[in-house]
């Protein structure tokens, strides 16, 4: 009676839940992060096959990158907060649209100067991203450990990275290599506290608020892999 009980309250972890719920819920999650990843792709190659790349990379260069952050975060944290909060299933799914859009608008710039003066960069990247979230991926699936430990480490460095970028911006300092590799080992750890907080504490209709998580996360990754290629470029 308790276990029914249980998979009646939509607030219940999916953890808690029999393994076919669970089973359910990773897939419909995954599936969405599938989902998510592909409509970022599809936005991207409309965004260059129409011009409008080389629109936004001239505007966001040209632009004051702190306000340009800020807009960022702003929408970011708004999209997450509604995904995981309203009950409105469309709303949720709207909200992972306008996160992906987001994400795709932010990351024009970077892919235009990296298709400009180093072809096929941008593949090696996104392979090396996703080899790393599959790896991280598994080692939380199989070990079932629960990484929720590493949330006050991504707090505090999370915020010591937007000081730097902060800084950076305010006084011309140029974030190096060693500020990228860092960064890849910020987002691969957030890639591993995500992927465990899904499987330990997400209730089974929040899979595409857990969806939108992830891919933040991956986008994260290959964010920094992508500026740590680059830079081995020049």
């Amino acid at each position: 009676m308790q276990q029914y009980q249980q998979t009646m309250d939509p607030s219940v972890p999916v953890m808690h839940l029999g393994e076919e719920t669970r089973a359910e819920f990773i897939s419909r999650t995954y599936m969405h992060l599938a989902g998510a990843i592909l409509a970022f792709v599809g936005i991207e190659m409309y965004l260059f096959s129409s011009g409008l790349a080389e629109v936004i990379t001239t505007k966001l260069v040209g632009a004051n990158w702190l306000l340009v952050l800020g807009a960022f975060m702003m929408v970011s944290w708004l999209a997450s907060r509604t995904a995981h909060t309203v009950e409105s299933l469309p709303m949720q799914y709207l909200m992972l649209g306008i996160y992906i859009l987001a994400w795709a608008v932010i990351f024009a710039p970077m892919l235009f100067i990296a298709q400009s003066i180093a072809p096929g960069v941008i593949e090696s990247a996104a392979g090396v991203t996703l080899v790393g979230f599959a790896g991280l991926t598994a080692v939380a699936f199989f070990t079932r450990k629960d990484f929720s430990f590493l949330r006050s480490m991504l707090m505090w460095g999370g915020f010591a990275a937007l000081g730097a970028i902060v800084a950076s911006v305010i006084f011309g300092w140029h974030l190096g290599t060693w500020f990228s590799v860092g960064m890849i080992a910020f987002a691969g750890a957030a890639i591993l506290y995500d992927t465990s907080n899904v499987l330990h504490h997400f209730p089974k209709d929040r899979y595409v608020g857990a969806a939108l998580e992830l891919f933040g996360s991956i986008a994260l990754l290959f964010w920094y892999v992508l500026r740590f290629f680059m830079a081995s470029e020049d």
